[in-house]
């Protein structure tokens, strides 16, 4: 993937604050990107998987999943993605408000790509968010779609 590509962001997170602020320290970001929202465990496996009004999305080059959603947990969310033999090579940030090292943990085991507390400070969340821009999309190389 080239910079000059659209990049394509599956944000997993049922906090529409924490959606407002994500969405625009992406806005920030120079290179050209497209957010995708979905609020719960149940609608993200959806959109991966393509199932019923998600059958002609783009698959995502990168997932920012919150781990405390409602119907299916985050943590099931990276495990059903990571045990997906297509879907398994996209990057899954676990971006949360949990600092539970059994969290931590069973994000690692299942193989999530990194894990990233988010801060209750307005002003320290966009610097996490802006930080997470310039790591995976502009220094990291993301395979191909």
């Amino acid at each position: 993937m080239s910079a000059f590509e659209d990049l394509e962001i599956l944000l997993v997170e049922d906090n529409e604050g924490d959606i407002r602020l994500t969405i625009e320290a992406f806005k920030e970001a120079k290179i050209r990107n497209h957010i995708r929202v979905v609020r719960d465990g149940e609608e993200a496996l959806a959109y991966l998987k393509k199932e019923a009004a998600y059958a002609d999305v783009q698959t995502p080059d990168i997932i920012l999943l919150d781990i405390n959603l409602p119907k299916v947990d985050g943590k099931e969310v990276l495990h059903e993605l990571k045990n997906d033999p297509i879907l398994k090579s996209i990057p899954v940030i676990m971006l949360t408000t949990s600092s539970a090292e059994s969290d931590v943990q069973e994000s690692y085991l299942n193989h999530a790509n990194s894990y990233v507390i988010k801060p209750v400070d307005l002003d320290k969340f966009m610097e996490v968010i802006r930080s997470i821009e310039e790591y995976w999309i502009s220094i990291v190389k993301l395979p191909s779609r």
